[in-house]
């Protein structure tokens, strides 16, 4: 069964929402989001990075930063910038990006689902990540961004998704600054909230797309909620979390490329050779963006030039995670060529969402890096055969565009 439960959500009124709603806390750093929110006291990036309102508080984990992102929440609640739903519901949520939509459902999910893996993962979680979305939860009493979660398509679902969305008109309508557009309906329907919620239970599992940091520490701060109240019934908020769940079919992953600072010792003939020696074919394409075609197939830039490297079939193996491209570049290539061992640690590469493009690997590789690495994309239903198999994808394997929209709803934990 998965567990999907209306709760009352903290919006914003229709006439803010367009300048509250931002990208997700995660994927910008201080000074990013610093600048993304100036001349918008509305910017949700006052909740969910704080400490851009602190230029003297240089600790962006200090306790004063989540007490900091809870007062706004009031300030916001206070001022009218924020209302609080009346009565529990459900929100159908569709976004568009460059023509593509997807359309979902937010509403509340269990704890006891995640800890039990009906709440499938497919990514491991830093500590240092989790207490600061621990701390930011608990300090605000809130769930400030959602899960993004997934499911394998359900038609009967997508039947009164649609049906409702037809029917109804949405509460907001509005274009982040992205270009991504944000359409939201409320689902106070009890009769279409209890066919939802039913549907939902007769599936097996829901998977984390993107929020695995987030979903642990809902899930850690609804544990220390029970600690401190040990006759709770189960039914208090704090036993579930908030995500906004889509259906696979809907979805789009993109690439997540490496950048690496040096080749390792190697002079660029002698990495090149290596290249093929380790089961490579490298074809020269010249001077122009090359883009793989497919898996088992990469592109590399490397000193003004992009080449075509196609694995041979020798070193994809018949392994659920071995085979994934992003495995067969670290197991060949990244690993005994260039000396990354550990990419979750090693210093000497970083990552780029396929989102930027070739011109941005060009950019690095032209800078702070030395050699770039373009990654056909992961397939959904690899992501979801690996998590069904209680496996983890290696590091860096997916981005999932757009992001969720940040500020359109928050879940109140009591």
């Amino acid at each position: 069964m998965a567990t999907v439960r209306p709760f009352k959500a903290i919006r914003p009124d229709e006439k803010y929402a367009s300048k509250v709603v931002s990208l997700p806390y995660d994927v910008m750093n201080r000074k990013e989001a610093a600048e993304m929110a100036e001349g918008n006291p509305y910017s949700f990036l006052h909740i969910c990075r704080s400490e851009i309102d602190m230029p003297q508080q240089e600790d962006p984990y200090d306790r004063s930063v989540y007490e900091k992102a809870r007062d706004n929440i009031d300030a916001f609640l206070k001022d009218g910038i924020f209302v609080s739903e009346e009565r529990p519901a459900l929100y159908l949520y569709r976004q568009i990006m460059d023509g593509r939509v997807q359309t979902g459902i937010v509403g509340c999910v269990a704890v006891d689902e995640y800890k039990n893996n009906t709440i499938k993962k497919h990514e491991f979680t830093r500590v240092e990540k989790e207490i600061d979305r621990i701390n930011h939860f608990d300090v605000c009493d809130t769930n400030t961004e959602p899960v993004f979660l997934t499911y394998r398509d359900d038609k009967r679902i997508r039947s009164i998704m649609e049906g409702f969305a037809s029917a109804n008109d949405p509460v907001y309508d509005v274009t982040a600054a992205d270009g991504v557009q944000h359409i939201l309906w409320v689902i106070e329907d009890e009769q279409i909230i209890d066919s939802l919620v039913s549907l939902f239970d007769q599936i097996p599992a829901m998977y984390i797309a993107d929020g695995h940091h987030r979903s642990a520490s809902a899930c850690k701060v609804g544990e220390k909620r029970r600690e401190e109240n040990p006759d709770y019934k189960g039914d208090e908020e704090f036993n579930f979390f908030m995500a906004a769940i889509f259906p696979d079919n809907d979805l789009k992953i993109f690439d997540y490329n490496r950048v690496v600072k040096d080749l390792n010792g190697n002079t660029c003939e002698e990495f090149i050779a290596k290249v093929q020696a380790s089961g490579f074919a490298v074809c020269d394409m010249g001077e122009d963006p090359y883009y793989p075609e497919g898996k088992g197939i990469f592109s590399m830039y490397l000193e003004g030039r992009w080449y075509k490297l196609t694995a041979s079939e020798d070193i994809i193996p018949d392994h659920v995670i071995d085979s994934l491209d992003v495995s067969v570049l670290q197991n060949n290539l990244l690993g005994p060529i260039l000396g990354i061992e550990d990419p979750r640690t090693d210093k000497r590469i970083d990552f780029v969402g396929g989102i930027r493009g070739l011109e941005e690997l060009v950019r690095r590789a032209e800078s702070d890096m030395k050699v770039a690495f373009a990654v056909y994309p992961v397939d959904v239903d690899d992501l979801l055969e690996v998590a069904d198999n209680d496996m983890v994808m290696p590091p860096k394997s997916t981005w999932f565009e757009p992001k969720l929209g940040s500020g359109l709803f928050m879940h109140r934990l009591k």
